[in-house]
């Protein structure tokens, strides 16, 4: 039988074979699209055999599902401990959207490729993972609307916004305003970035106190 401590390494060993195939997965399907990929040249990229995708993935397709709702997972979650960690340092409601604007322009800074991927997916409707797709999507909106809710419930904000329709706006404006900054001015920095954004968000655009 097996120990415990053995079984958490065969765990982690497969978590990290996991990890790489859905990097390599990743960089491959952004540079020649999904069709164009193979599975042999996945498992090349990743450093393993043809046969332990497969091991790990049914087919291309489950592979490339898994890899949006690892994505999709690790986004929704940095922005979840962004509004957490806003809230438990005494902000406001318009703190943790900040901080949630902060953490979505470093998540995509770091993935830009998934980024890239998962944009351009929302738009075509004639996948196999489409619906998998939208559930995910609508976890990581799902963050942002908690917070709205709790700002209006709290008087913060106005109880005419559209909560559903405000939250898919902010997450569409730092997806949109990223992949534009990481293509056409990488000059610049997460912070100028972020400050743009940041006086959207508060209604600073104007000049007007």
């Amino acid at each position: 039988m097996e120990s415990s401590s053995a079984t958490s390494g065969a765990g982690s060993r497969r978590e990290a074979t996991r990890q790489k195939l859905y990097e390599a997965a990743v960089t491959l399907i952004a540079e020649q699209g999904f069709s164009a990929t193979t599975v042999d040249e996945i498992a090349e990229r990743a450093g393993v055999a043809k046969g332990t995708v497969y091991y790990n993935f049914a087919s291309k397709s489950v592979l490339f599902e898994e890899l949006l709702r690892h994505g999709v997972g690790l986004l929704t979650a940095s922005l979840k401990e962004a509004a957490e960690q806003s809230e438990r340092q005494g902000g406001s409601k318009v703190d943790a959207l900040d901080a949630m604007v902060r953490a979505g322009l470093g998540f995509i800074s770091r993935y830009p490729a998934f980024t890239q991927l998962y944009v351009a997916e929302l738009w075509r409707t004639n996948r196999a993972w489409q619906s998998t797709l939208l559930v995910v999507r609508k976890q990581a909106v799902a963050v942002v609307e908690d917070v709205l809710r709790g700002g209006v419930e709290s008087g913060e904000f106005s109880d005419e916004i559209d909560i559903p329709l405000t939250a898919a706006a902010l997450v569409g404006m730092v997806l949109v305003a990223a992949l534009d900054w990481q293509a056409f001015q990488p000059e610049r920095s997460l912070d100028d970035v972020h400050a743009a954004l940041s006086r959207l968000l508060q209604g600073r655009v104007s000049g007007r106190p």
